[in-house]
């Protein structure tokens, strides 16, 4: 009697459907966030939002926090792929650019996306971070996060000796950070009702100014 034939498990239907309900559940919870705060906005809400079980939830999740934490991810990357922002590719092409005008333009339509995404999100962080500790402690996480990785502009810019010798680097990457913070793009786009074209040339011009002279 011939043996038996093993087969191999293939789990990448589940895998997809796992990944199909973590989106469907991030989606819903990003549109709870923003339509309600993120205080008001309970696990349960979110679970019959996405037609899932509150325990699938938490096996997804574990917490209301970490479930933010996802939303925030998936905002900033755009996709829920795994790849930290620093990482992805159009970042790391900007950062080997070694032209300095062509790397500050290259950022400034990254930052631009960037803000396009998460600045909503982000307010509603900031808001709630004002009466939630945890929503406080991830937001304080998430600006160190933005101030590192934006300091790096400024060091990849200093690298090429393209950096305006009368800035001082960390001077300069406050700069950046303030021009580039999610508060500015809000001003500029909610309350002054710039367009995403007005708020990249802004972008441009800002990170412009850290040049050199003979690099402009």
């Amino acid at each position: 009697m011939a043996a038996p034939v093993k087969r191999n498990y293939d789990n990448s239907r589940r895998l997809a459907q796992v990944r199909a309900t973590r989106l469907r559940v991030i989606e819903a919870a990003k549109r709870l966030f923003m339509e309600s705060g993120y205080p008001a906005t309970t696990i349960e809400a979110v679970a019959d939002a996405a037609d899932v079980s509150l325990p699938t939830l938490y096996r997804l999740f574990g917490s209301k926090r970490a479930l933010l934490a996802a939303v925030l991810d998936a905002s900033f990357g755009g996709d829920d792929e795994p790849i930290a922002f620093g990482d992805r590719p159009a970042v790391r092409a900007a950062r080997a650019e070694a032209d300095p005008v062509k790397m500050v333009e290259a950022f400034g339509r990254i930052l631009t996306d960037l803000m396009e995404r998460t600045s909503a999100i982000l307010h509603v962080l900031a808001t709630a971070a004002q009466v939630d500790p945890e929503a406080a402690d991830l937001l304080a996480e998430i600006r160190r996060q933005r101030h590192t990785g934006q300091s790096r502009i400024v060091a990849a810019l200093a690298e090429r000796d393209a950096l305006d010798p009368d800035l001082d680097p960390a001077k300069a990457a406050d700069m950046v950070y303030a021009s580039m913070s999610p508060d500015v793009h809000r001003i500029l786009t909610i309350e002054r009702g710039w367009t995403s074209q007005d708020y990249e040339l802004w972008a441009d011009r800002c990170l412009r100014s850290l040049l050199r002279h003979e690099a402009t």
